[in-house]
């Protein structure tokens, strides 16, 4: 169960659902790059196209919006409060275009944890499993504070609580550190 709560002309966007950044013509996108091929910093991840953004469910507005928050991780801040029976989140951006791209994006990701849909993107983290597999053990609230959204999920499962924990702590280590936290976490869980 979702519920927004929103302020002043992101009430349209939201409104609008998953994508709509990218439908406006923004060309706005966040996507990540892929573990496969040679890319331009020698390391074998492309960051220039970031493949690894795309998935076998994920529409090219979602990997974009994806790409865009990487691309300007730097403006981005995360403040993470681990409740007993889950997170509240507040993430911010200095720039409205990645603010935009943010919002966009969680509430996207969200409606597809809602309905079990995931988006099976190459870089995602295992630990959104769970969210799939169980969403119906997750509420969720949302609330647009003017730069911030505010997300605050709650769960009666233990492992579900567990799970936000961790995951909130992965997209905060993203958020601060860009891609080069996506491919150490990659390295990690193939072993290497």
């Amino acid at each position: 169960m979702k519920r927004i709560l929103a302020t002043g002309g992101l009430a349209l966007l939201i409104a609008a659902g998953p994508g709509a950044a990218q439908q406006g013509g923004q060309g706005h996108g966040m996507g990540h790059g892929m573990m496969h091929g040679h890319g331009a910093d020698g390391t074998g991840h492309d960051e220039v196209n970031m493949p690894g953004l795309r998935g076998l469910d994920a529409t090219p507005e979602e990997s974009a919006e994806m790409a865009v928050m990487f691309r300007n991780f730097q403006t981005l801040r995360r403040e993470v409060e681990n409740l007993p029976n889950g997170i509240r989140t507040r993430t911010f951006s200095t720039d409205p275009a990645v603010h935009e791209a943010l919002v966009s994006h969680v509430i996207g990701m969200i409606d597809r944890v809602e309905m079990g849909r995931d988006p099976q993107v190459m870089i995602q983290s295992p630990t959104l499993d769970i969210f799939f597999e169980r969403h119906e053990a997750i509420v969720t609230d949302i609330d647009i504070q003017g730069d911030a959204i505010v997300v605050t999920q709650t769960s009666d499962d233990p492992e579900m609580v567990a799970a936000l924990h961790t995951h909130a702590a992965e997209v905060s280590d993203m958020a601060a550190r860009g891609m080069r936290a996506v491919h150490e976490m990659m390295m990690k869980r193939q072993g290497n």
